[in-house]
């Protein structure tokens, strides 16, 4: 399977510190967190797209379409489970329309992409056994959280280089 390129948005610096507590909670709590990787483009992040290759219009369209509507307040508003037999856990998040319409796309403009449709999310645990899911869900609590996507960036996972846009 090829590695991944992505466009990603990122959250201001008070959103990342919010998700990393989310990140601290599971971890202090013995259950898996996004903390545990330590990979180059392991920060708070939003995915708009991923695929095989990105082109410099690929690039281009993304910084013109995207970036006039940030920052961007959105809602985290739930918690959802993603996989199979061991799941990611993730904030689903509530996105202003304007915003999601121009991902959409820019999705459709990109050969290859990853996954149909959008589901915009920030990743809190890769892997979590399915049961200590209610464990992980009493530790993060139930409250909605208001979070700034504020830039966008590329990770070029061929290079290992994360660049903002």
């Amino acid at each position: 399977m090829p590695r991944m390129h992505a466009l990603e948005l990122l959250p201001d610096d008070a959103g990342c510190d919010v998700v990393r507590r989310d990140w601290q909670a599971l971890r202090d709590a013995g259950l898996p967190s996004q903390l545990d990787h330590r990979g180059t483009s392991n920060s708070p992040h939003v995915t708009v797209l991923a695929a095989p290759a990105l082109d410099g219009d690929d690039e281009e369209r993304a910084v013109d379409l995207v970036t006039p509507l940030l920052p961007a307040q959105v809602r985290a508003s739930g918690i959802a489970l993603l996989g199979g037999t061991r799941v990611s856990l993730v904030r689903v998040l509530d996105v202003p329309d304007p915003l999601v319409r121009v991902v959409l796309d820019l999705r459709s403009r990109v050969r290859d992409v990853q996954h149909v449709g959008w589901l915009p999310h920030i990743t809190l645990a890769r892997r979590l056994d399915r049961a200590d899911v209610g464990r992980a869900v009493e530790v993060l609590g139930h409250e909605d959280v208001l979070l700034t996507l504020a830039s966008l960036r590329l990770w070029d996972p061929d290079a290992g280089i994360v660049t903002t846009l």
